[in-house]
């Protein structure tokens, strides 16, 4: 019984220096492979050279698409962006989802908001009202689920691609 309890304290104690350092939260590409539904957004940003750019820019948010919403765009859309010949269109269109400022749900005023995007052609529309948050571009999202955080940045699942 001695030997446990000693074995116990010399345990916690052992312990104790790992458990005072900071926890490393996961940049917003290790949060989403973490979360196993955005696979095609991962494939996505890697074949158009943006996975980096993801995981090392600060302060950003990313309204990500979930494999279910890439499945739901037509048949062979997916495969047709991924070709490398079609690289401009996919930063475009990646670039739609990607806001250079971390925006928590809260900070989402009621009503509509403008803000920019990393695709320098495109604004996105924020509405937020009684029903939740939805962007706006030639078609609509959904934020189904709201400020996942990353140690650089937030992501707010949405149901549907947006499309520039």
């Amino acid at each position: 019984m001695k030997l446990l309890k000693a074995l116990t304290v010399a345990t916690m104690l052992a312990a104790s220096p790992l458990m005072l350092m900071p926890a490393q939260a996961a940049n917003i590409v290790e949060t989403a492979q973490s979360a196993g539904t955005f696979n095609t957004l991962l494939a996505a940003a890697t074949a158009a050279g943006l996975a980096e750019t993801l995981a090392t820019t600060a302060n950003i948010t990313v309204f990500a698409p979930t494999d279910a919403a890439f499945a739901a765009l037509p048949a062979g859309t997916v495969e047709d962006l991924l070709k490398p010949e079609n690289k401009d269109k996919l930063i475009a269109i990646l670039g739609a989802h990607v806001v250079a400022q971390k925006i928590m749900a809260a900070d989402i005023k009621d009503g509509v908001t403008e803000v920019p995007t990393l695709n320098p052609n495109v604004t996105l529309k924020i509405t937020k009202d009684a029903m939740g948050v939805t962007l706006q571009l030639s078609n609509s999202a959904k934020v189904v689920t709201a400020d996942v955080g990353a140690d650089n940045g937030v992501i707010h699942v949405i149901d549907a691609v947006l499309l520039p």
